[in-house]
């Protein structure tokens, strides 16, 4: 088990960060960096409907979280060639009954997250360490408004970027034949942009420590591509960002 120590990059991060913000008039958030022209009423938007809790759950949670779903992803091989090239190095599954503790972990993200009722089926995602997932936003066919995820065993670095309003724009009349086209996911939906371009634009770098939230929803869910940046690129203001191998247990509501 890995333990964050006192010269771990993320209490630096959040150390230069705090002493930062306590200079500043205006309060920012230590686990994200903004990049590019932001209109400020997006930005304030993005600020709202993107929202990372450090230290959801605890060692122990995690801990019971990841001996429920290791049996089952041991029998799994990572796979480094999806279809769609969306994703490499990854294993997943789906969970319904869980035990009683960590449903009540599940419990707690319903509340702090959802506006009601998440969808049944728990969505688990194993990426490895030298996995990746690339820029994609997901189907409006196969998840709503929101979209929370649990980070065990690593920390990482979550990119958004800012999509073309005709790219992004997913028409509730999308049919099956089209959910099933090159640029998405049979499975997920995911809809996959071939580059997230940087240039002329505006985007946002994530922290996501171990153990934390991530709580996307509207402008952030519908608006920006989403991607974990692969431990080559793992890096945040300036500091590297070691990438273990990370599970993320993933909620959805309903489309």
């Amino acid at each position: 088990m890995i333990i964050l120590n006192r010269c771990s990059p993320i209490r630096q991060i959040l150390r230069r960060c705090h002493t930062e913000a306590a200079a500043c008039s205006k309060v920012r958030n230590p686990l994200t960096a903004f990049f590019g022209k932001w209109p400020e009423s997006e930005q304030q938007e993005f600020v709202q409907h993107m929202r990372i809790i450090p230290d959801f759950i605890t060692e122990s949670e995690e801990q019971q979280l990841h001996e429920e779903v290791e049996p089952y992803m041991n029998r799994l091989r990572y796979e480094f060639d999806h279809w769609d090239d969306a994703i490499h190095g990854f294993r997943e599954t789906e969970r319904k009954k869980w035990y009683p503790h960590n449903r009540d972990v599940l419990e707690r993200v319903r509340q702090v997250a959802f506006d009601g009722a998440i969808m049944p089926y728990i969505h688990v995602l194993d990426l490895a360490a030298d996995g990746v997932i690339k820029p994609h936003v997901d189907s409006t066919r196969y998840c709503g408004t929101t979209i929370s995820g649990i980070s065990l065993l690593s920390d990482s670095v979550m990119r958004l970027v800012r999509t073309d309003a005709q790219k992004y724009q997913q028409p509730v009349t999308e049919t099956v034949t089209d959910a099933k086209s090159a640029d998405s996911d049979a499975v997920y939906g995911h809809r996959r942009f071939p580059e997230a371009l940087l240039e002329n634009g505006f985007y946002a770098d994530l922290l996501l420590p171990r153990r934390s939230l991530y709580i996307m929803c509207h402008t952030a869910r519908y608006n920006f591509t989403h991607e974990i940046l692969s431990k080559e690129h793992s890096t945040f203001l300036g500091t590297a960002i070691p990438k273990a191998r990370r599970i993320s247990i993933i909620c959805r509501n309903d489309p």
